[in-house]
């Protein structure tokens, strides 16, 4: 009986093993890693427009939301189990406080950069790190909204990344990387 269930269990795992690595693989696929990758590089596209046409972000008065960031993160680090890590507390104080107004355009631009990226299917697999590594970053500073489920479809594409920019501008630079690496 157990060797019968253990054969089951494996015929069941092989089958997932082959099911998951031909969804992240199989050219087949890349329209389910388009329609993913859109939404997610809209998001970025739309939240980094949001900010760039801001004043309180890129403009005369940048650095003033992000310095209301910080301290609304800094003010969740109380209590028996805060929501923001002493260690990320002190990198917010030393790291990004005193320099609110670099990183207040680094955090747009790349928030645009990421959403492009994604949309036009442009080094997907960077933009996905790119847009997980920030959606970490706004969850370690105890901000959810709809951070876990970008980071979660971030990690996906990058999964998928030999797929995701199969119907993108990857398709080409992987062509065109090919043939420039024949002309060495």
């Amino acid at each position: 009986m157990l060797n019968f269930i253990r054969k089951k269990f494996l015929l069941i795992l092989g089958f997932s093993f082959t099911f998951f690595f031909f969804i992240f693989t199989s050219p087949k696929f890349s329209w389910i890693w388009l329609i993913v990758r859109v939404y997610v590089g809209w998001e970025w596209l739309h939240a980094g427009y949001d900010k760039l046409v801001s004043p309180i972000w890129v403009g005369e008065k940048s650095g003033v939301a992000i310095a209301g960031f910080v301290k609304g993160a800094l003010a969740k680090t109380v209590g028996e189990h805060p929501d923001v890590s002493s260690w990320y507390a002190w990198f917010l104080q030393h790291g990004v406080s005193p320099y609110s107004q670099a990183w207040s355009y680094a955090i747009t631009y790349g928030e645009i950069l990421v959403g492009l990226g994604l949309i036009f299917g442009a080094l997907t697999f960077l933009a996905a790190f790119f847009g997980a590594f920030m959606n970490l970053n706004y969850l370690f500073a105890g901000t959810v909204s709809t951070n876990p489920q970008l980071l979660v479809l971030a990690i996906l594409i990058m999964l998928a990344h030999k797929t995701a920019g199969f119907i993108g501008l990857d398709y080409y630079l992987d062509h065109a990387k090919k043939s420039w690496a024949l002309f060495r």
